[in-house]
């Protein structure tokens, strides 16, 4: 007969008393195949494994699933989702102990790995050996440790001892890009980001995920300075100190949306300038701005300004002088000659800017 159980973040953000916070609900369901699901209006999106999405609420439902591993990284497994598999071995094959936690329909939590026991002791904890076959699970602990720290959370030495193990083994090498950048931005998301960065600096994972990168320890602190917290300003700030073909590279490598490379290459790119902006004569500061396309691209401008108002930069005179360079009346311009007209216009405008500040 089928069951449905609430699984899970849902499960334990509610008995860490976060169940007001916007966290997904996922379940699993017990004793049920995929024709049946179909047969229910549920429609299947799992790639992998049977997941279904609800006909009414949108929400995620997997078929309880038992799996062995066959090959490298988060892809290198063989699922076996039949009536037969149990609830409690579906939480047995799960990463920590606190997200092994299930609950029924009458409220009645189900709890084989004892992960409410390490909910009150502030305890990040695997489950079994099985953690360290799937690399994805390094990302995650950081970002758990990195999201509950104002709890008290901490990593048991015993799961540090196997996030190590992955780096060493290897493991860690076959991370899929897509999956890194998703736990980097879901990491970037949320405050205390150098926690998350540190924990995989200590297991020695940093470099093997990021070996285009250097580490600049104090612009990961810095990150914790972060009040407006977009994941792409975020993203900047870390890459600041960073050579351009350094951020070409890894995001090349992670996928990264667009928005998010552009922005850390003008913060590295234009980061030293802006910390001596009123020093530069009229043309390079009116080359500033048009190279970063500040005029037209207001948004993705003040994401810029937000970087270097965070890296301890005056961006008074930045905004400023942006306003005074809108307020040019193009309409007063020679059309047939709009565009040399246009760059003197504002290049008259810096000027008396700089003469007047």
């Amino acid at each position: 007969m089928m069951k449905k159980y609430l699984v899970g973040g849902a499960v334990r953000d509610e008995l860490l008393g976060l169940s007001n916070q916007e966290t997904e609900k996922d379940y699993v369901v017990v004793g049920s195949s995929p024709e049946e699901m179909k047969s229910l209006g549920y429609r299947q999106v799992g790639k992998y494994f049977p997941v279904f999405l609800h006909p009414e609420s949108g929400e995620e439902y997997a078929l309880a699933r038992i799996e062995r591993k066959v090959g490298s990284g988060y892809s290198g497994f063989e699922f076996n989702t039949s009536k037969e598999v149990t609830l409690e071995q579906d939480l047995l094959r799960r990463d920590l102990t606190i997200n092994a936690i299930a609950k029924d329909k009458d409220g009645d939590l189900i709890d084989p790995c004892s992960g409410v026991k390490d909910i009150e002791r502030k305890t990040l904890r695997h489950i079994s050996d099985a953690f360290t076959e799937d690399p994805v699970r390094l990302l995650r602990v950081a970002r758990f440790t990195q999201r509950f720290n104002s709890l008290g959370f901490k990593i048991a030495s015993e799961t540090k001892l196997l996030m190590r193990q992955m780096v060493i083994s290897g493991e860690v090498d076959s991370l899929v890009p897509e999956r890194v950048f998703r736990e980097l931005s879901l990491a970037l998301s949320t405050k205390k980001v150098s926690i998350f960065f540190n924990v995989l600096c200590e297991c020695e994972a940093y470099q093997r995920i990021f070996p285009m990168l250097e580490i600049e320890k104090s612009v990961v602190d810095k990150l914790d300075t972060v009040e407006d917290i977009k994941p792409e300003i975020q993203f900047a700030i870390w890459l600041h100190q960073q050579k351009i073909e350094n951020i070409d590279a890894l995001c090349g490598h992670l996928k990264c949306p667009k928005e998010y490379q552009k922005l850390a290459e003008f913060s590295s790119k234009w980061c030293l300038f802006v910390k001596d902006f009123i020093k530069h004569s009229a043309k390079e500061i009116l080359d500033f701005y048009l190279q970063i396309d500040a005029l037209r691209r207001g948004e993705r401008f003040a994401k810029l300004v937000n970087v270097f108002r965070v890296l301890g930069f005056d961006v008074q005179i930045i905004l400023q002088l942006a306003d005074c360079l809108r307020k040019i009346d193009v309409s007063e311009l020679n059309k047939a000659q709009i565009v040399e007209e246009l760059f003197a216009k504002r290049l008259s405008v810096v000027r008396q800017f700089l003469d007047t500040t």
